[in-house]
C-alpha cells in the first residue's frame, strides 16, 4: 500500500475535545509566544487542524487524556513522581503548554463541541495508574447520608478516574 492510498481522515474542529485542542496547539506552528487578537479565530483553528493532523487523532486523544490526568492529579495535589517525570517529558515547553491551553479555551468558548469529544474528555488517564484508587475505580470511603444521625462506610467511585484503569506507557511528543 502506497502513502498515496491511505484513506484521508478528515479532522473537524468540533470533534477535538478542549485537552485535545490544547495539545494539538502545542504541536503546532503557533509561535512560543503567540498573544491573541481579535480576528485570529481561523488562524487559532487552523494550527488546531494543523497539529491534529501532525499527531493524527488516536495519539492526540492519548495524549489529551494523559495531560487531563496529569491536570487532575496536579489539582487534588497528587501527582506521583512518575506522573511528574512523564509529564515534563511529553510537555517539556511549560509555558508554551501554558499558552496553547489558554488558546484552546478561547476556541472551545466559541466553537461547538461534539457529543463524542466531550465523552472524551470526561476519560483521563494517568501515567503508573490512578493516584487515588492506584486503578481500582472505587475507593473506601466513610458518609453521612441525608437526614440520618450515623455515618455508613464502604466502596465509592473513585473521584478521579472512570473506573479501573491500566497503567500507560510513556507516550512522547515532539514540541
Amino acid at each position: 500500500m502506497s502513502l498515496h492510498s491511505l484513506p484521508a481522515v478528515l479532522i473537524e474542529l468540533r470533534g477535538l475535545s478542549n485537552a485535545e485542542r490544547s495539545v494539538a496547539l502545542y504541536v503546532s506552528d503557533m509561535p512560543d509566544r503567540y498573544r491573541y487578537q481579535r480576528g485570529d479565530y481561523a488562524q487559532l483553528e487552523s494550527w488546531i487542524i494543523q497539529g491534529a493532523t501532525r499527531l493524527g487523532l488516536e495519539r492526540l486523544y492519548r495524549l489529551a487524556a494523559l495531560l487531563s490526568g496529569y491536570r487532575l492529579a496536579w489539582v487534588e495535589e497528587c501527582v506521583s513522581a512518575v506522573q511528574e517525570q512523564a509529564h515534563a517529558e511529553r510537555f517539556p515547553k511549560t509555558a508554551r503548554l501554558d499558552r496553547a491551553a489558554r488558546m484552546a479555551s478561547i476556541v472551545s468558548l466559541d466553537s461547538p463541541m461534539s457529543e463524542a469529544a466531550k465523552a472524551r474528555g470526561l476519560h483521563p488517564q494517568f501515567d503508573g495508574g490512578c493516584p487515588t484508587c492506584e486503578g481500582a475505580g472505587q475507593v473506601w470511603e466513610r458518609w453521612i447520608a441525608p437526614g440520618c444521625d450515623w455515618e455508613e462506610e464502604g466502596y465509592e467511585p473513585c473521584p478521579m478516574c472512570p473506573g479501573p484503569v491500566s497503567s500507560v506507557e510513556r507516550v512522547a511528543v515532539a514540541a
